[in-house]
């Protein structure tokens, strides 16, 4: 499987955010699962390439021009991708995957997986979508996207276009244990009476 994971680059969270990003790494590789990811070297970020690469996984990493320019990129990893922007680097990640992994993360991040989610609700995306919820992180917006549904923004199916895990064990079980999305997206993409 070819794994997207969104992850942020902050040093400056609670190391428990490494941690588990680098077991979560370890376990795409041990699975036989390349890597794909925003190529950084710090934070979350490094932590899942570095956990993948110990593992002896493949690891691509997709990064703008303007952050190899920072040297911001990943020196170790399989494959670097250079890329000319933001959005160009978001469609790369999602190009292809199988699946897409949300580590918890800032507004780049979130950013990410709304547009995941977004491609899923239109037909254009149809793999699953999984957010560790390390320490609880993404509890809120669960809480959040269950009231976007209930104010009518959105339909109560599209509750099931992701799943939420709290450890890394439990992220490829999830992955193997959702249905690839429906084919009727678009039917149900507005909301309805």
């Amino acid at each position: 499987m070819r794994i997207c994971v969104y992850c942020a680059s902050s040093q400056e969270c609670d190391p428990t955010y490494h941690d588990v990003a680098f077991r979560l790494g370890a376990m795409l590789a041990e699975s036989g699962s390349t890597l794909v990811y925003g190529g950084g070297s710090t934070g979350s970020m490094g932590a899942v390439a570095n956990g993948a690469l110990a593992a002896g996984g493949e690891v691509i990493g997709i990064i703008p021009k303007f952050m190899a320019d920072l040297e911001w990129g990943h020196p170790g990893v399989t494959r670097l991708e250079l890329v000319e922007d933001m959005r160009e680097r978001k469609h790369r990640l999602l190009t292809d995957s199988d699946a897409v992994i949300a580590l918890p993360g800032g507004c780049g991040t979130l950013e990410e997986l709304f547009e995941a989610i977004t491609l899923k609700r239109l037909g254009l995306y149809f793999n699953p979508i999984i957010l560790l919820n390390t320490r609880g992180y993404y509890t809120p917006l669960q809480g959040f996207m269950e009231s976007v549904i209930s104010e009518r923004f959105m339909n109560a199916e599209h509750l099931s276009m992701w799943s939420m895990v709290d450890a890394p064990e439990e992220v490829l079980p999830a992955i193997r244990a959702t249905p690839r999305w429906r084919e009727d997206a678009r039917d149900i993409a507005v909301v309805r009476r």
